[in-house]
Parts: C-alpha cells; sequence; structure tokens
C-alpha cells in the first residue's frame, strides 16, 4: 500500500527522512479493525517524529500520523459496542495503552506512529473499540483534523481547565491546530475568548473564527482570564503568567518556541495559579467531543489540503509555521 513514512531519523535535518512510497498492509489480528485511510491531518507530532522525538531510529521505516478518516472496511464491534457496517465513515482514537485488548501486557502508552503504524496510508488498523462513527456534518478532510489537536483542545478547556460557559481563556498563538480548535469550541460553549499572535493576517482570521479579542503578542489584555491555553513556550511564557487572574488555570500542551522560560514562580505561587501540562485526552473524552462537534455544527479550519504524493509540500509548510488550521492529505484512491 501507498504511505508516507519516516525512512529514518535526523535531528538537524528531519524533512530529510520524509518518504512517500510503499509499505506493507496491516495483517489482520483480534479485537483490532482496519480503516480504509480517505484522509490525513498533519502535526508536529510528525515533524518531532522525523527528528528522532519519540520515534528511534532502529522503529523505522514507520508510517507516520496520529489522525485520520476514513471507513472501516467490515462489520466492526466498534467504541461502545456500537456496531459499524462496513462502509461507514469513522474516526479513530489512536492513543494505544496497556490495559487494550490485543495489546501485550505492561507495553507503555503511545500514540499511532511511535510504536505502532501511524495514520498516512491507505489502511491503518487499531483496537476495534477505539474507532468511532465520524460525526455527520463533516467531511472526511474536516474529520480527519479531531484526534490530536481537537482533543487536546478539547482536554485543556474542559477537563484540565474546568472552564464553563461565561468563563475567559487566552490562547496564545493563533493560527495553529490546537488554537483554531480551542477558539471554535470555546465559542460554542459561551466561553470569551482572547487570541494572541504576531501576525496580523492571523489576528484577521482568528477575529473571522469567532475571538472576542485579537491582540498582539504580549500585549495587555482588557482584564485577566480564568486560563490560558499555552502551546508556544518561552516566547509566551511570561505574558501568560500575567494574564491568568489568581486561582485560574495555565494549561499547557507544546512548546513550539523552546521549552525553558523564565519560570516566574513567585507569581505563580503567590496567586495560587495552577499548571496544568495536557497531552491528548481520554477516550471517553475523545466521544464526547465528536458529539458536540456535531451538534454544534463546529467545522475545523482547513488551511491547505495534498495528496498524499505531495507530502514533502505539506510538511514543508507545517516546518515553516505559518498555517491557520491544520495541514490534510487526502488518499483518494479510496
Amino acid at each position: 500500500m501507498q504511505a508516507v513514512f519516516a525512512r529514518g531519523v535526523d535531528a538537524d535535518k528531519p524533512l530529510s527522512m520524509l518518504d512517500v512510497g510503499t509499505m506493507p498492509e496491516p495483517q489482520a489480528r483480534e479485537y483490532w479493525s482496519i480503516i480504509q485511510v480517505k484522509a490525513a491531518s498533519l502535526n508536529h507530532h510528525d515533524l518531532w517524529s522525523l527528528a528522532g522525538v519519540g520515534l528511534s531510529q532502529k522503529a523505522t521505516p514507520m508510517i507516520l500520523g496520529t489522525d485520520a478518516a476514513g471507513v472501516v472496511e467490515e462489520d466492526t464491534l466498534a467504541a461502545g459496542g456500537r456496531v459499524l457496517k462496513a462502509g461507514s465513515p469513522v474516526v479513530p482514537y489512536t492513543v494505544v495503552g496497556a490495559d487494550q485488548a490485543g495489546v501485550g501486557p505492561g507495553e507503555r502508552r503511545s500514540i499511532a506512529s511511535e510504536r505502532y503504524p501511524g495514520t498516512m496510508a491507505e489502511q491503518f488498523s487499531l483496537p476495534a473499540a477505539h474507532i468511532f462513527p465520524m460525526p455527520a456534518n463533516l467531511d472526511f478532510a474536516q474529520a480527519s483534523a479531531l484526534g490530536t489537536s481537537w482533543l487536546t483542545a478539547y482536554s485543556m478547556i474542559f477537563t484540565a481547565a474546568g472552564l464553563k460557559p461565561g468563563d475567559s481563556m487566552l490562547i496564545q498563538g493563533a493560527g495553529g491546530g490546537v488554537a483554531t480548535a480551542a477558539l471554535q469550541m470555546a465559542r460554542a460553549a459561551g466561553i470569551e475568548v482572547f487570541v494572541s499572535s504576531r501576525s496580523p493576517e492571523k489576528r484577521e482570521k482568528a477575529s473571522q473564527l469567532g475571538a472576542n479579542l485579537a491582540v498582539e503578542s504580549g500585549a495587555r489584555l482588557p482584564h485577566k482570564v480564568d486560563a490560558v491555553i499555552e502551546s508556544v513556550g518561552a516566547a509566551t511564557w511570561s505574558h501568560s503568567v500575567k494574564s491568568v487572574r489568581p486561582g485560574g488555570t495555565i494549561t499547557i500542551c507544546g512548546a513550539t518556541s523552546g521549552d525553558q522560560p523564565g519560570a516566574e514562580l513567585t507569581r505563580i505561587f503567590f496567586q495560587d495559579i495552577r499548571v496544568i501540562g495536557n497531552t491528548m485526552g481520554s477516550l471517553e473524552d475523545f466521544g464526547r467531543m465528536l458529539r458536540f462537534v456535531e451538534i454544534a455544527d463546529l467545522h475545523p479550519a482547513i488551511d491547505s489540503v495534498y495528496p498524499y504524493a505531495q507530502a514533502a509540500q505539506a510538511f514543508t509548510k507545517l516546518s515553516q509555521g505559518q498555517t491557520f488550521g491544520k495541514l490534510v492529505l487526502t488518499f483518494e484512491s479510496n
């Protein structure tokens, strides 16, 4: 089958390790099902894999991708015991851990493309209990964005920060997959949303997407917020700490500008600020998030869609940090 994969890892030139070509098809195994992939979206995790973060040289060649949307190959007993007929549109929850059927005992928690082949291929295999019906309001490209970025954003807002309608939050770095997902879901939930960006174009797009206010990075907000969604790291950390109210929460899912900011510990402990790390979310969170997307008729922001053969162009664009929303690869042969 055709796939997008890492043929090796290189910390200095990660994109040199990207390849498109033939890889083995997934083999049938008990408790697992095969999805015919229609679309797979890109994440920074894919760039980190090419650089050797979370992916070892000995594990390559490894099919990349942590998110997808497609159709089940055969009748499947999916999440919640629901039977999905062959050909049903679906989205997968791609975190695999030791407590799942068909996974070796004592195996540590991992995400697709670390220990098991990823989603950027014509076929993708995973535990059947991780397969959910695709929200009926979305197309395959949009649905392929719902895994890593949207689940992470959902968990940061509603689980980690515990925000409710009428609360307020700041999203650092408008434009990325988590940022746009957090903006769309928070506004649908009645939360006041401020976003920051160095780019006037991204600030304008964030306003069009529903932000109450889009400000330049580091700018003073009209008032302190209940929570900050932080994925930028060193460049915005001080602003995050100064923008959250006493007793508020900073949730962190990444550090694209570096992970060694000034800690500002005095301000954090004196103002009882909670700092919570967040990586994706639970299987239950994923199911709730999918229902929320369909009921609220949310449509993930898509920057660009490429055929899988042009994966190098999509990865280059992701590495340049100029996207607004998700980059998606399609597998039209399916």
